[in-house]
């Protein structure tokens, strides 16, 4: 596993603990990023593409447990809870409301680390083609059949708009300019108007963001689009 393309999330106000867990992930080849306010962390989730949480129980402005909840609501990031709460109860409720695990300070770092890749794997498990599947979410495309479904419920696509979809997840978490975009989806001599790829996504967004309200295909200003949980 390459450490350098995942990028972790420390939420932690003892900052102590925070520096310490920083520098020991950045020592792995991790990139970090460390936030000690609950609610500047959940909004920094909503925005920017991680790939693990660690989630500290007591916080400022928003408490672990209530981050945890509301992430599941629109992202299936692996999350490890780490609290100095050792009670049986705090571990079901944390587990149950959808962390991927829990472990109780003090803790030694080499159990961390297994732990981190232990979660790594099954989440870039899930993410890739899952035999004749690719998968974001509870968005799931099926390339032999042609077909798409949100959560069990079929999605009707036209041809353009499938091959436009499936670009996009299998380029998953990967910035699509419209070139890359209009080369791959339309074909390399398409000579039309390039604003054609700005059309289809509106398409696409009317079939799955807006009808399931869940956030699936994102704008990068400048650049071009991309696919994530």
């Amino acid at each position: 596993m390459d450490n350098s393309n995942v990028h972790i999330l420390i939420v932690e106000d003892e900052l102590r603990i925070a520096r310490f867990l920083q520098i020991e992930m950045e020592h792995e080849g991790f990139r970090v990023t460390t936030e000690e306010n609950g609610a500047k962390a959940f909004e920094l989730i909503k925005s920017e593409d991680y790939d693990l949480i660690l989630l500290d129980l007591m916080l400022p402005g928003m408490d672990g447990m209530t981050i945890c909840q509301r992430v599941r609501e629109f992202s299936q990031v692996p999350i490890i809870m780490l609290t100095a709460r050792d009670d049986v109860e705090d571990k079901v409720n944390g587990l149950d409301i959808g962390a991927d695990d829990y472990m109780t300070k003090p803790f030694a770092i080499q159990e961390l680390f297994a732990r981190v890749r232990n979660v790594l794997r099954k989440s870039q498990g899930s993410s890739q083609m899952n035999g004749d599947s690719y998968r974001v979410g509870d968005l799931v495309l099926y390339p032999h059949t042609y077909e798409v479904e949100v959560a069990g419920e079929p999605v009707q696509l036209t041809r353009r708009e499938y091959d436009l979809l499936e670009f996009l997840m299998r380029n998953k978490r990967t910035v699509l300019t419209r070139d890359q975009i209009l080369e791959q989806v339309w074909g390399y001599d398409y000579t039309g108007d390039t604003n054609v790829v700005d059309v289809y996504i509106r398409y696409l967004r009317a079939k799955l963001d807006d009808r399931f309200q869940k956030k699936y295909i994102y704008t990068v200003r400048g650049v071009g689009y991309v696919i994530r949980d």
